[in-house]
């Protein structure tokens, strides 16, 4: 009798385990049959849901073989496929061939096959998520020295990001009338926007008026050799931006952004608050150096108070983490745009994020870097600013310019940009050019060429899939590492 009661409790907690799994055989049945009886379901389908979907491992074997078929244009019948499964025990174990010809029989019609799939595909997703925190329940109750609460909680969220991205649905093709009222309703909202521009303003008038703005979707390479100021252009935009940022009712009638922007800035380089003195150096005008040693007088101390404490409400987020791999800074833009929004994305710099996986060679790795990139530009629907290097060849050249070939592994950077444009600052170069106090008359042209190009710099857009390429010329406050508008030389961009 104890035996029996005890045989009845485990299968009561079997079946109860076997309720608590989301799953639909019948559905899986249905949405075979369909497929076998009517092959053109697969394209219905296939962007929605594969083999590992499927509950019952038969139903996942024949999807399989049903979609390699497809694929090759050959045709997938309950009589094609039992050439396949004729060895399968699965199949066996479930009537042979017969339950091929079951299933088919039991085929729901073409237009419903979607509904399915996409409940074939959310019951998946549940059961990952249920395995996912049985996984994280264990680990936390097993103590290990490295296994700290911090490594589990950074591992739990990267699987739930990977499974957050296969819920991602794929767009596929839409009607060029829905493509030319998307255009309509862009060019409309630039039209009633101030100045005119089709994107978010980077404060920076000139520049604006040459890319108008940051434009959603768009990756935007940001390249120069080292000391010409690529990292504070950065600062200088990001700052802009969300120094802007409002809130209201936009064209369309959503709530939402409709001045600057809420900014993200991976910094790879530098530290969160290394990057911060930079932008409040900016902002309270005083040297950056002199931040870092403390040496500032009452009234430089006072606007640097002042400037800390009106910047707290600015929505710029920093994330330092060195190293990151794309992946993982795709999945923490995600988390950023979903808690607090995000109109505009920055990364300083290209060349030190990791790729997703190993690659043979770095062209490949940076190749997979720039894709990441564009794809997280076009996923959010955001302007992503990615800083890059360029190579020493601009050094043994005359004229110092950048150019399109001098970016590092310049096929997939040059390819998968938008936009690039690289900063320039003679004024660096002819520096290190002053003749020995006994040459006058070089000396005397060398004054010159500094008085011409002192406190200037130049923003070359060498690439604008979208518009014009040109230079754009703007000033330069070195000990505030600080770009503003040339027409405006000095004037305080902080208000």
């Amino acid at each position: 009798m104890a035996e029996a009661t005890a045989i009845t409790i485990r299968q009561a907690s079997k079946d109860a385990e076997e309720q608590a799994v989301p799953y639909s055989i019948e559905a899986e049945q249905q949405l075979l049959g369909a497929l076998l009886t009517n092959n053109d379901v697969f394209d219905r389908i296939s962007q929605i849901i594969k083999a590992e979907h499927f509950y019952e491992p038969v139903h996942a074997r024949i999807f399989e073989i049903c979609s390699d078929r497809i694929r090759k244009n050959a045709l997938a019948s309950p009589v094609t496929i039992k050439a396949f499964m004729d060895a399968d025990s699965g199949l066996k174990d479930l009537g042979g061939p017969a339950y091929l010809a079951r299933i088919a029989g039991a085929a729901i019609s073409a237009y419903a096959a979607r509904d399915y799939a996409q409940m074939i595909r959310e019951f998946a997703l549940r059961r990952d998520l249920i395995a996912l925190g049985q996984d994280i329940s264990a680990r936390a109750a097993s103590v290990v020295v490295d296994d700290d609460a911090e490594q589990q909680i950074t591992a739990a969220e990267q699987v739930l990001y990977k499974l957050g991205e296969q819920g991602t649905a794929e767009r596929g093709f839409q009607s060029f009338l829905k493509a030319v009222t998307s255009a309509v309703n862009a060019a409309n909202a630039a039209y009633q926007r101030d100045g005119d521009l089709s994107g978010t303003s980077t404060g920076l008038v000139d520049l604006d008026r040459k890319m108008g703005g940051l434009n959603n979707s768009d990756l935007i390479i940001l390249a120069g050799r080292p000391s010409m100021g690529k990292t504070s252009l950065a600062t200088n935009i990001a700052f802009n931006v969300a120094k802007a940022h409002k809130m209201g009712e936009r064209s369309d009638g959503t709530h939402g952004t409709v001045a600057g922007g809420v900014v993200g800035f991976f910094s790879l380089e530098m530290s969160a608050e290394q990057l911060a003195a930079r932008i409040l150096s900016e902002a309270a005008e005083v040297p950056s150096e002199r931040i870092r040693r403390g040496d500032m007088d009452e009234a430089e101390f006072r606007r640097f108070v002042e400037a800390a404490h009106a910047l707290q409400s600015c929505p710029l987020y920093i994330d330092d983490t060195p190293a990151l791999p794309i992946n993982q800074m795709a999945a923490r833009a995600r988390k950023l745009k979903r808690t607090h929004g995000l109109d505009v994305l920055m990364v300083d710099y290209l060349q030190l994020l990791k790729a997703a996986s190993a690659k043979d060679s770095r062209v490949n790795e940076v190749s997979e870097i720039t894709q990441g990139l564009k794809a997280i530009a076009k996923e959010l629907n955001i302007p992503v600013i990615a800083l890059s290097q360029l190579s020493r060849q601009v050094e043994n050249r005359e004229d110092k310019r950048p150019q399109l070939s001098d970016l590092r592994e310049s096929g997939s950077i040059e390819q998968d940009a938008d936009i690039v444009m690289f900063v320039y600052r003679e004024e660096y170069y002819r520096e290190r050019e002053k003749p020995a106090d006994h040459e006058l008359d070089k000396m005397a042209e060398w004054q010159k060429q500094m008085e011409s190009c002192h406190g200037k710099a130049e923003v070359i857009l060498g690439k604008q899939r979208h518009g014009p390429i040109g230079t754009v010329e703007l000033s330069f406050e070195g000990q505030f590492t600080r770009f503003g508008n040339l027409a405006k030389d000095r004037q305080t961009q902080w208000d």
